[in-house]
């Protein structure tokens, strides 16, 4: 390498970075039935709640991907495409995402209230992509947004514990990669760190206002 013609603080540098072969960024949503779910046991009692122990129009959910693998690639394969008039291989990738939803319902509000939880249930989903992403580049997946709301909710009071049955749907937004790990040479600048802020003094006594009008008293006995 030839350190020519740098100016400044400038240096030729050798950095280690990722190169993203092909982003996408694409949402999907899908619906989820939790079927048979039994209601759990009241919290402040310890009894098993019933359909009549709870606000039904008050279940709600949350999601977040799996705690163990989130994201699994099963595979990747050649795909032989036309793209402005240029034929091109890509890959149809395709992706397991693993999930898991928690279920919420209130207490009528005889029973103190509260929120408690039902059910919290793993699933998955998955999908194919076409991105450029050959053999030997690593896909990443990331989310942008994740929720879920309750669509349908109902509560089966004939079985012994109450049951409740739950449509859910899914939102996801998510950001795709395909990148692979490079070492470049660029020119650049070494950062350099900021001035440190200035710490506030400490403030200076203050008197409070004072009534010389009433006191003291400046009468000279006349």
């Amino acid at each position: 390498m030839q350190a020519n013609n740098l100016s400044g603080g400038q240096e030729l540098l050798c950095i280690n970075t990722e190169k993203v072969y092909d982003w996408i960024l694409n949402e999907a949503t899908f619906d989820l039935n939790l079927m048979d779910l039994e209601l759990p046991l009241n919290p402040n009692t310890g009894e098993q709640l019933t359909c009549e122990d709870i606000d039904i129009d008050t279940v709600t959910c949350t999601v977040t991907p799996a705690a163990m693998e989130p994201i699994v690639i099963l595979d990747r394969v050649d795909q032989e495409l036309v793209i402005d008039g240029t034929e091109v291989t890509l890959q149809l990738v395709n992706i397991r995402k693993n999930f898991e939803v928690t279920v919420f319902v209130d207490l009528i509000p005889e029973l103190g209230g509260g929120t408690v939880e039902v059910t919290e249930a793993e699933f998955t989903r998955c999908e194919q992509v076409i991105l450029c992403a050959p053999e030997g580049t690593d896909i990443d997946v990331s989310y942008t947004d994740l929720d879920c709301f309750v669509c349908t909710a109902c509560c089966d009071d004939t079985m012994d514990p109450n049951e409740l049955d739950v449509t859910l749907t899914v939102r996801l937004c998510q950001s795709i990669q395909s990148t692979f790990d490079v070492t470049l040479e660029i020119v650049a600048e070494f950062c350099e760190p900021r001035d440190m802020l200035p710490i506030p003094p400490c403030p200076a006594p203050t008197i409070p206002p004072q009534c010389p009008v009433v006191f003291p008293n400046n009468d000279d006995g006349e």
